[in-house]
């Protein structure tokens, strides 16, 4: 891996000596913007509009632009005096549970590995925040950016994620098009709890594929090796209008819903005719004496005929 960082964790009076390395990678499939007409890739130049002249990176600076057109400018040194002595140092200014974050605040993840002589108090920081289920809410400055981080332990291994500022995420209220608040339906309400019940499963991230990247590789290289492809286009998913029908279809395709017990009609069982005392004696079912047989109650209108 290579090493993006290198400073030190400060926690009280204890510093870490740490390297930084970047915990995530990008896999997207590059692609190049090319000339149809000849087949050459095109080229970003950076160029003057008004000097009409290609720049030089010597030559160029940082600006900002506080009007229309108007800019005020700024050297290498003065961005990089604003960086104090702690642009070196992570610094923790709090432990906090991590089930207080939400994941809106999180960036991007990088691991931290012990430099020099700081393994003692890497594997003490580690072990530390481990018993006691803590996370580091820390600042630090990574290519003159100041950010927020929270620092915690991956495994065995101690990781960084940089995170936004308060006033860096926009507020709710600003989405348009919310929708009021309304009464929900109750039996909608039921069933999409339902079918949320029966996609509800442990997290598991080894199953989740990128499948267009998949798709994407699979077509390049059938065009390395000169084939003709021809993609069937997608076929349109029906707009379903009614949300009772949408909920109903969706969890009969993950699960059927069982029937309600109380609904079915069982079958009657039909009952084994029951056995004289003689022919149990004689079927050898039995070894005891065989039990009286019971006389049958007469009905109050039942004649007895005379043979």
């Amino acid at each position: 891996m290579h090493t993006v960082w290198k400073g030190a964790i400060s926690f009280g009076l204890v510093h870490v000596p740490v390297k930084m390395f970047s915990a995530t990678e990008d896999k997207d499939i590059s692609m190049r913007y090319i000339h149809k007409v000849c087949g050459s890739p095109l080229a970003y130049v950076r160029q003057c509009p008004s000097c009409e002249v290609d720049v030089k990176w010597e030559e160029i600076t940082k600006g900002y632009e506080y009007e229309k057109g108007k800019f005020v400018l700024f050297e290498k040194d003065e961005l990089e005096a604003l960086n104090d002595s702690t642009s070196k140092t992570i610094t923790i200014l709090d432990f906090v549970d991590l089930t207080e974050i939400d994941p809106i605040y999180f960036q991007k993840t990088y691991y931290l590995s012990p430099d020099q002589a700081g393994g003692n108090a890497y594997q003490l920081l580690m072990n530390a925040m481990r018993d006691t289920g803590k996370i580091g809410i820390a600042k630090i400055s990574i290519r003159s950016k100041s950010s927020l981080a929270a620092i915690r332990v991956l495994e065995d291994c101690l990781s960084m994620e940089t995170i936004f500022y308060p006033d860096e995420i926009r507020p709710v209220s600003q989405v348009p098009n919310l929708p009021e608040v309304q009464n929900v339906n109750e039996k909608e309400l039921t069933m999409a709890k339902l079918l949320i019940d029966q996609l509800s499963t442990p997290f598991e991230p080894g199953k989740y594929t990128d499948d267009y990247r998949s798709k994407l590789l699979d077509l390049i290289q059938h065009k390395v090796a000169g084939e003709e492809i021809k993609i069937a286009p997608a076929k349109p998913e029906a707009n379903v209008m009614d949300l009772m029908a949408a909920l109903q279809a969706s969890i009969e395709a993950v699960k059927p819903i069982p029937a309600d017990p109380g609904t079915t009609t069982a079958k009657p069982k039909k009952r084994a005719p029951r056995k004289t005392p003689a022919q149990a004696v004689a079927g050898g079912e039995s070894d005891t004496p065989a039990a009286p047989a019971k006389r049958k109650r007469r009905h109050p209108n039942q004649k007895f005929e005379c043979r």
